[in-house]
């Protein structure tokens, strides 16, 4: 009886400048390395600094690691990401579509230009990691695990304070996810999402300073208003979303597809 051999992993949006140390993808990237997955690590170009020194974590774990800048709004980019994981990896089992950015602005204030830049990141981008992956796992004939990056924004818009926008992309990966979840199922790959709450990470504090700035908010009241919101009295923090993916791909997450799962701290119940 042969050992199996070790699964390959990519996240998307794995670091975040100036706060890289903080992000929900690095944390994801860490604990699948935990996990004894290989991983690899994209982001724009900008952050290759933070991009190498995430990538050398992973390798001190005792896993391979490699770095891959890329937009994933560009078709092209995407395409050329995969396939440099598959040249240097030998295949991909696990695809995190973590990349997403926030713009702050009101439903009435947000301009055509605003609004094709966060769906071009967000839901276009979700789109192409999960085509391309799909298709390389398809390709290889051994299932795969793909997951993408909702929100509490993308259960439930109201509320929304200058994120109409972030709310469409959102709800637009449910269904993006739903739809892959249901072609790749005979495949043995399932399609899932992750649905945060406010997360201690760079988006929610960036959110945060632009609340102050466009709505007169106090400084950290955003987080603080979330907080007296939870069932449990707190914020999450990126390890809870790691934890959450590592069990979505693991194997026995094998019946569980299709689904955004929610975790909040209670403040929002599908």
């Amino acid at each position: 009886m042969t050992d199996k051999p070790t699964r390959i992993a990519l996240v998307t949006g794995a670091v975040t400048r100036p706060h890289a140390a903080q992000g929900i993808g690095r944390a994801i990237a860490l604990r699948l390395a935990k996990n004894g997955m290989h991983v690899a690590v994209n982001d724009i170009a900008p952050n290759l600094d933070n991009l190498n020194s995430l990538s050398e974590e992973i390798r001190a774990m005792g896993m391979k690691s490699s770095v891959h800048t890329a937009d994933v709004s560009k078709e092209e980019q995407v395409r050329a990401m995969i396939e440099g994981v598959v040249e240097t990896h030998g295949g991909l089992d696990v695809m995190i579509a973590n990349a997403g950015i926030t713009i702050c602005n009101s439903f009435l204030e947000t301009t055509v230009e605003e609004w094709d830049r966060i769906f071009s990141i967000n839901a276009r981008g979700t789109f192409l990691c999960y085509k391309y992956a799909g298709n390389q796992m398809v390709k290889q004939g051994r299932g795969g695990r793909i997951i993408g990056a909702s929100s509490i924004r993308g259960k439930s818009g109201n509320n929304a304070a200058g994120s109409s926008a972030y709310v469409g992309t959102k709800f637009a990966i449910r269904g993006i996810t739903q739809a892959a979840a249901g072609e790749l199922g005979k495949h043995r790959i399932t399609v899932n999402a992750y649905a945060p709450g406010f997360i201690e990470s760079p988006m929610t504090v960036q959110a945060d300073r632009n609340l102050v700035e466009k709505y007169n908010f106090k400084p950290g009241q955003f987080l603080e208003t979330y907080r007296t919101l939870a069932p449990v009295g707190y914020v999450g923090k990126p390890e809870d979303i790691a934890a959450l993916v590592s069990y979505l791909v693991s194997e026995e997450a094998h019946f569980v597809t299709g689904q955004t799962i929610s975790i909040n701290g209670g403040v929002f119940c599908d």
